[in-house]
């Protein structure tokens, strides 16, 4: 779904223009501080009003159908996302990338297109990025060229306006999704194998400690949502993250989210000292968002005194990866720790490795789960479970490629089967995995 214009077959900046044109007159017309007094409804008929008062004016020069548009998009102007409201009402759209007045890209499942969508020029855009950003509390100026804000609706958003975007205001806008994918739907995509979900689903029953690492995009967030639904319902569960995204299901749930420093510098709560706090709230488990900075060593903490069941995310480019940047996020932490000493700390805390990988067509896959067994002369002892084994591109540009059980059988079995979780040993025999709808 692109924007309206698309249909009308019309210049856009053009009409961009003319419609910031138009919606200052309609600034200039009202009296806002009514709008208290009128409440939002009656305002909002109001404002409809004058804006189609306006568009039916000779001198707009406006069709019919073009001022039943142009009052719609002043409105979005006010209240909504401007000329970026198709592709926000669009559920098929992940992310909103704006890089500049004329460059508006979109991200559906996993792809990056370039839409059709314009700003008027970049003073119409930054204008709509300072709305946006001032609704959330926030403020973007010369002062402060760079932002991160919370949209009313959950989606983050992030903005950085010139001298240090040199093309002009940049703004990037990562959706929040009501609709969660479910682990059901994620092996019909095929983004995990059936006994890979049913392990998964057995390691968090069993309280196992899961660390899930991957880069921006790749479905980190998605899959930790999935764990979390096969947390027992009886469990206190507390949740730390940047900015809200988790959806757990169960009725015992305190989530905590950092802030940043106010406009005087003044007032930043970092994860560190939310996740400190939590450890007073008896949570059974915490999930960590993402871990990223010397919180990691008060996530390990609580992992290794009695809060099995845990969960994190991290940015990484596989499980070994993920253990070095680990490791460095203790030495971030402030703490000196010979290096043997952190190891062991990272070894005895978790069981789990997950990596996925956003392909270049798109699509997400589960492509490596390891066990940290331990350390063993100084080095930690990783060993992969199931793996994925990409073969290249089919004719139609998706990937292929096949998951597979290596042969190894974790040590997590054990856990499982003192938790009373069931678990098959078909599950780690060393074979292709079959993907639903495939022959044998």
């Amino acid at each position: 779904m692109i924007a309206v214009h698309e249909q009308l077959n019309r210049p856009e900046v053009e009409f961009q223009e003319r419609k910031r044109a138009l919606h200052r007159q309609v600034v200039d017309a009202i009296d806002l501080s009514k709008a208290g007094e009128l409440g939002e409804a009656e305002f909002r008929s109001q404002l409809s009003a004058l804006a189609s008062y306006l568009c039916r004016r000779n001198e707009a020069g406006l069709s019919e159908d073009e001022q039943a548009v142009m009052v719609r998009e002043i409105l979005d102007e006010i209240y909504g996302f401007g000329p970026l409201q198709s592709l926000m009402d669009d559920p098929s759209v992940s992310d909103v990338l704006v890089n500049g007045a004329n460059s508006v890209f979109v991200e559906r499942n996993g792809v990056l297109k370039r839409t059709s969508v314009e700003f008027a020029n970049d003073e119409h855009l930054l204008s709509f990025i300072q709305r946006l950003v001032g609704q959330a509390g926030r403020r973007i100026d010369e002062v402060s060229p760079m932002v991160d804000a919370k949209l009313a609706d959950g989606s983050r958003l992030h903005a950085v306006m010139p001298p240090l975007a040199l093309r002009g205001p940049t703004l990037s806008i990562r959706r929040f999704k009501k609709d969660i994918v479910q682990i059901e739907d994620m092996v019909d995509m095929g983004t995990l194998a059936p006994e890979m979900a049913e392990f998964f689903i057995a390691a968090v029953k069993a309280r196992a400690n899961i660390l899930l690492s991957g880069g921006t995009g790749a479905g980190k967030t998605t899959m930790l949502n999935n764990l979390s639904r096969f947390i027992p319902p009886t469990e206190r569960v507390i949740t730390i993250e940047e900015t809200a995204e988790l959806q757990l299901q169960q009725d015992d749930v305190v989530g905590l989210e950092t802030r940043m420093a106010n406009i005087e510098g003044r007032g930043i709560v970092t994860p560190r000292e939310l996740l400190r706090n939590s450890l007073r709230m008896r949570p059974d488990r915490i999930i960590v968002g993402e871990a990223r900075g010397g919180e990691v060593l008060d996530m390990l903490q609580a992992m290794n005194t009695g809060h099995d069941g845990s969960m994190s995310t991290i940015h990484a480019n596989d499980t070994n990866d993920a253990l070095a940047r680990l490791e460095l996020m203790i030495a971030l932490s402030g703490v000196e720790l010979p290096n043997s000493v952190s190891r062991q700390y990272i070894a005895s805390a978790i069981q789990l490795f997950v990596h996925i990988t956003r392909l270049s067509s798109g699509e997400r896959k589960v492509v490596q789960v390891s066990e940290l067994v331990g350390v063993k002369d100084g080095e930690f002892v990783l060993e992969d479970i199931f793996v994925y084994r990409s073969t290249g591109k089919s004719e139609n540009g998706k990937s292929s490629g096949e998951f597979f059980a290596t042969g190894y059988r974790p040590k997590l079995i054990g856990r499982m089967t003192a938790a009373g979780v069931e678990t098959e040993r078909a599950w780690f025999t060393a074979r292709q995995l079959r993907m639903p709808g495939t022959a044998d």
